[in-house]
């Protein structure tokens, strides 16, 4: 339990917002001067940490998926180098399996010291575009193991008493595709980590070295027993959810399962992930590092007000089952714990919501990694570009509100959607469509927001291949509350001179493209919240106008009737008597819709008689959306989860 505040309110407030400030001052020194488009698109963190290695303070601009895990590697320096640390060393670590997240995310740890003794570490964290490994971007989905998925640093001295150790950076470097970039973003990262020590020894300077330990130490107290208090004015209980990952590609059909019971027990919560599916044979396993940051973050969403640090992390206790996908050891490959990052996130939303439902959210659309690499036929000198995308997407519908639109994911709050004319400088690969894509919102009485889609032209280039992580084509982003689920994810590729376009769906690495071949994907929007039914029509109307909803989706998924008089002036008529009528027909019919024989649906689409929406909001059924196969188990499993969060609380008749 913690400690009563000793520090007087008016000093505990400075250094509170003070060391907040310095990781933020680390943010802004890393964006203006890393190398990385990646890191400067900011998928990076930063965090001061006291002499215990605990997280002290994280930033305002800090990405949500390296919550939680800062602390978990700046230990593991600690151990490596205990009795030999020095004033100007700076460390490096990148082990997923010593709590970080995958070898992309780098991080530079830094001791600072005050009259010879260690008061604190400052700690900068970068997404490196490339750590070396099988392909471009080091995201082989068809890897097992680490081996193929780049190098794996365990801590090591990169600054000895403040000089660079070259030898050490060249070796790294040299393992990866971009090595310039590298040097960069070492020394970027390693200012910034200095940056945050100027501060600290201003501080320490201005309250002595006795006030700022205590400031460091009380911080944490101080969020601990805030969270604490609002966990233990809530009912105790227990809630039980599940999410899935499309696939295992080295196993058979079916999704796999990530199934959470979190248990409210006075001023602490416990999440067990028993039952969760064992590792599997791709890249999107998670280490215990980046669970225990994917319950962090999707917790700290209905603590929004509070400051980030460990004493957050004291209120809570995780369970999982060891060689699970949520507890991957070494040499299990974990580069795609993304996936099921987001899966517990979003979990961990929807059992929030029921708690705090005045906070409630549905399902947000899953990140998704576009990876091209090659040689830039460009220039003369041919050389190797990575070209490194991900897109914004919508989050899920809000109790009373609509979800966000075009947003970046959950995973990756704080991250920009990327400007194309920086990606078109820098790479032979050309945007010819990037626009919200229309009906990708889950329907509800608080649809989803809407997500994108964009399509690219490679240009003059040689030797470059196309890797996709994603998911979400099986296990669709679903709706809460009576709500409808949005729609899938997948890429599709169109070779130059072809007369076809070919799905290649959301897991695949290392496909070779060419000069003029077209590849486009879409993002997913979010979930729906409570019955579409319910939907005021005047709203459903606003979306036809904003483009945002179909006129006949409005009829199929809100039951709403819309004419269009003029659509080139936004000029629509809301057909108020054939909208009752509809709706009453509708909610006769939509729960023998949602049980209707799958191999018949499977058929009907084939035939082209519906859609992938009608699919998958009408009948809960998953089909393989190239060729129309049904796929029996994942359509069971996600018959399982619509029944509950949609079908189970719609009114009855």
């Amino acid at each position: 339990m913690a400690s009563e505040q000793t520090l007087d309110p008016v000093t505990f407030e400075v250094l509170k917002n003070s060391f907040i400030t310095s990781v933020d001052q680390m943010g802004e020194q890393i964006l203006r001067t890393c190398y990385s488009f990646v890191i400067y698109n900011h998928d990076f963190s930063s965090g001061l940490h006291d002499a215990n290695g605990e997280c002290a303070a994280q930033g305002n601009q800090d990405i949500a998926v390296h919550v939680g895990t800062l602390h978990f590697t700046c230990k593991d320096v600690m151990r490596a180098f205990e009795g030999d640390m020095h004033e100007g060393d700076v460390f490096a670590i990148n082990d997923p399996y010593a709590g970080g997240t995958h070898f992309s995310d780098v991080r530079l740890v830094r001791p600072i010291f005050s009259e010879g003794k260690i008061i604190a570490f400052s700690q900068s964290n970068g997404h490196w575009s490339d750590v070396g490994g099988s392909v471009p971007g080091s995201f082989d989905v068809s890897a097992k193991d680490m081996f193929r998925e780049g190098l794996r640093i365990t801590p090591v001295r990169l600054f000895d008493k403040g000089v660079f150790r070259k030898d050490v950076a060249n070796l790294i470097a040299s393992n990866t595709r971009d090595p310039a970039s590298i040097i960069g973003d070492i020394q970027s990262q390693a200012e910034a980590t200095a940056v945050c020590e100027r501060e600290i020894l201003r501080l320490v300077g201005k309250y002595g070295r006795d006030t700022v330990e205590t400031g460091l130490s009380e911080v944490q107290d101080y969020v601990e027993r805030a969270v604490r208090q609002r966990i233990a004015a809530l009912p105790d209980g227990e809630w039980e959810t599940v999410d899935f990952i499309d696939r295992d590609p080295s196993g058979g059909e079916g999704m796999i399962p990530i199934r959470i019971k979190m248990t409210i027990k006075g001023d602490k919560a416990i999440y067990d992930f028993t039952g969760s599916h064992p590792v599997i044979g791709t890249i999107y396993n998670s280490a215990f590092g980046t669970t225990f940051s994917a319950v962090a973050a999707g917790m700290k969403t209905f603590f929004p007000d509070l400051p980030l640090n460990s004493g957050f992390y004291r209120a809570f206790e995780i369970i999982a089952p060891e060689g699970s996908i949520v507890d991957a050891k070494w040499p299990v490959a974990v580069t795609g714990f993304l996936m099921p990052f987001e899966k517990i996130m979003n979990s961990i939303y929807e059992m929030w919501s029921q708690l705090m439902p005045e906070r409630a959210l549905a399902c947000a659309f899953n990140l998704e990694y576009l990876l091209t690499g090659g040689r830039d036929a460009r220039s003369d000198d041919k050389p190797i570009f990575m070209f490194y995308d991900w897109l914004p997407g919508g989050w899920g519908g809000r109790n009373g509100k609509d979800g966000a639109n075009v947003t970046t994911a959950c995973f990756g709050t704080g991250m920009m959607a990327q400007p194309v004319e920086g990606q078109e400088r820098a790479n032979p690969i050309l945007t010819t469509e990037c626009e919200i894509l229309r009906d990708t919102a889950g329907p509800g009485k608080w649809r989803g927001g809407v997500g994108v889609r964009k399509t690219s032209l490679m240009l003059a280039a040689e030797d470059t291949v196309i890797s996709y992580i994603c998911d979400r084509e099986c296990a669709i982003v679903w709706g809460i509350e009576g709500g409808l689920p949005s729609s899938p994810h997948g890429l599709t590729l169109k070779r130059a001179g072809a007369e076809h376009t070919e799905r290649l769906g959301t897991i695949f690495s290392d496909v070779k493209i060419g000069e003029g071949d077209v590849f486009s994907r879409p993002t997913a929007g979010g979930g729906g919240f409570g019955d579409p039914l319910d939907r005021d029509p005047a709203h459903v109307l606003e979306d036809v106008i904003d483009d945002y909803v179909s006129i006949e989706r409005a009829a199929k998924d809100y039951g709403v009737v819309i004419r269009a008089i003029d659509p080139e002036l936004c000029d629509y008529a809301l057909d108020s008597a054939a909208t009752e009528a509809l709706r009453a027909e509708i909610r006769q019919k939509r729960v023998a819709w949602a049980r209707t024989d799958p191999e018949g649906v499977a058929a009907q689409f084939r035939r082209g008689e519906i859609d992938a929406l009608d699919a998958i909001r009408q009948h809960a059924v998953i089909l393989d959306w190239g060729t129309g196969e049904l796929l029996p188990e994942s359509t069971r499993q996600f018959r399982e989860t619509f029944e509950r969060r949609s079908v189970a609380n719609w009114a009855a008749v």
